[in-house]
């Protein structure tokens, strides 16, 4: 059974990647299937620190554009700018590094369960989760921090739980996006205090 998986989700993944030599509206495709797809694979590097700069900007973006399109239930059109541009070779062969490793967890644990939250009737809180998920990638915080690893595994755990329809993988993204939410928080947090304490230290603002 766990070769079936593997072999699915090989089959899945390497779909993806074999439409990347086009532009950014090909890869993407028309549905939210292959869509959620495209977001799993494209959030793997932000697991580790060999990421490309700029790279979770997009994905919270694109995370952003999906979710919205999970909530209307139905694909929503990229913008022409992001539609005609080319995918990036470094982008391309850093996916292709991470495949192995995702394909190895997937496959492992992802199978369809608890099918109810994959339904479409969830359908809108999965697109709030999924929202949620890339703003948190999204905000800049105050301090130096891994702070897109958590988003980053949310993203991961509900697109494939979407794809393949895993409620658990799902219920994990959910738990690993509020953390993720209430992480950006803390951190915001701390760096004001930080921000403030430091400001009262050199006199430029009153001690509270």
């Amino acid at each position: 059974m766990n070769d079936k998986r593997r072999t699915t989700v090989e089959r899945i993944a390497g779909a993806q990647l074999a439409s990347m030599n086009g532009t950014m509206g090909d890869a993407l495709g028309q549905s939210n299937r292959q869509r959620v797809v495209w977001l799993g694979l494209l959030a793997m590097p932000l697991l580790f620190p060999v990421a490309l700069p700029g790279m979770a900007s997009a994905v919270g973006a694109l995370s952003l554009l999906i979710a919205f399109g999970v909530l209307v239930g139905q694909p929503v059109p990229l913008p022409g700018w992001l539609a005609r541009r080319e995918m990036n070779g470094r982008a391309r062969a850093l996916l292709e590094r991470m495949l192995g490793r995702v394909v190895n967890v997937i496959a492992l644990w992802g199978r369809p369960r608890l099918l109810p939250l994959s339904d479409r009737p969830a359908r809108v809180l999965n697109g709030m989760m999924l929202s949620a998920a890339g703003l948190s990638m999204m905000v800049p915080v105050p301090i130096i921090s891994f702070d897109n690893v958590l988003p980053a595994l949310a993203i991961v755990l509900m697109s494939w739980g979407l794809r393949l329809r895993d409620g658990l993988m799902l219920l994990g993204g959910y738990l690993v996006t509020l953390a993720a939410a209430a992480s950006v928080m803390l951190l915001w947090w701390g760096g004001a205090s930080a921000a403030a304490d430091l400001m009262s230290m050199i006199g430029l603002a009153p001690a509270q």
